[in-house]
This record gives C-alpha cells, structure tokens and sequence, in this order.
C-alpha cells in the first residue's frame, strides 16, 4: 500500500465489519486500515504478509490500539525487517507484517535482514541468497544472534505492545576482549625496535657532524 497515507474515516467506517472489532487507523497514516481490509478477507488457515513502514511496529494512539488488539489475539505471527532504500518511490526502510487467523505459537518471531543486502548506486537489493535466508528463518522459526528470535508474548507486553525490532534483536557488537600481557609484550618489541634504529641513525648522523638524537 502507499506507505502512511492520509485518509478521511467516517464515523460509519467505525462498523465497517472490516475496522468494527479493531478500531479505524489514524487519519495521519491509514497503514493498518490497509493491513486489516486485507486480514479481512484473509481464509482461516490463510497466511498474509504486508509490507509497512516500521512506524506501524510502535507508533502510539489509534494504532496501538490495533496492534495490542492483534497481538492478544494471537494474530501477529512474525515481523521482518528489511534494509532501507529498496524501492524506487521511497529511501525509508520497511518492515514485512506476517498474519495468521489461526496462530498457534504464544510467540511473535523477529527476524532482523537490515543489514543484509548489495548497495546499488540508487537502490539497494536483496540477492536470492538474501531471500532464501529470510524464507528458511521464516519457515522454521529459527533463532540466529542478531538476526532472529522468537519473543514470548509475556516479554512484548511487558514492552506495552511496542514491536519495535531493536527492542528485541541486539544488533551491538560486542567490544573485543584485550590481552594486557600480548599488549606490553608488543610494546617491549617496538620499543627496542626503535632503540635499534635510533642507534643505526645515530652512527649516520655522527658521520655527517650532525646532533645525535636522544
């Protein structure tokens, strides 16, 4: 869909059997009116996915309303990241919502692919490598360090619902640990290092009649 499109909802579009057990999207960004016309037509044992922009994943109000309503519901069944710059219309990057009317796991898995992709000089792509990786994660709910993770529903609403994917995925590297004894043992060899070649120096500059140095 357009990504945050303004829209007009009307009081009426409130028992729209569409919108009636969620509530109606914001007239600022009408993303989750899109997502639930599509959920409403989705088969029972239907699978849907919808790309959104990330704001969808922890903006407040209305559309928090819809997301908490959605969760509970056990309706959310996954949320993919992807890198920004993807598309021609817009550089903001996006997210898949993945749905499900009969989700069985009491959890929602995150899968973050941000960082996986070939910078292009005006879009960035996802390769087939890329694509396959997201597909099997997505398949068989796997768990991978600062790509995937499956999260409880107790642990997304103890972050009030927020589906925010940094809440959940670290992507920090990790600050490599530094040996203090190879360290000095480096520094013994390049000071004696430049003992050797202040002396060799020396003997060049006493030969020429010039001051030594220290």
């Amino acid at each position: 869909p357009p990504f945050s499109y303004r829209w007009d909802p009307t009081d009426a579009m409130g028992e729209d059997v569409r919108f009636k057990n969620h509530g109606l999207a914001p007239k600022s960004a009408a993303d989750f009116a899109f997502l639930l016309h599509g959920f409403h037509f989705l088969k029972d044992e239907g699978v849907m996915a919808i790309i959104l922009p990330h704001g969808v994943l922890f903006r407040g109000g209305a559309e928090e309303r819809i997301r908490t309503k959605l969760l509970k519901d056990g309706h959310i069944d996954t949320v993919i990241g992807l890198p920004a710059n993807l598309f021609y219309s817009t550089g903001i990057p996006v997210c898949i919502l993945v749905l499900k009317k009969c989700k069985k796991p009491d959890d929602v898995l995150f899968i973050n692919a941000a960082e996986h992709f070939v910078k292009g000089k005006r879009q960035n792509q996802l390769t087939a490598d890329h694509i396959a990786k997201i597909i099997d994660t997505y398949q068989f709910r796997k768990e991978e360090p600062r790509y995937s993770r499956r999260v409880e529903m107790d642990e997304i609403e103890k972050n009030d619902f927020n589906l925010n994917i940094s809440r959940y995925i670290s992507t920090a590297v990790g600050e490599e640990e530094i040996s203090l004894e190879a360290t000095n043992a480096g520094l013994v060899e390049i000071s004696a290092m430049i003992q050797t070649a202040t002396v060799k120096h020396n003997a060049y500059l006493k030969e020429l009649g010039k001051p030594l140095l220290p």
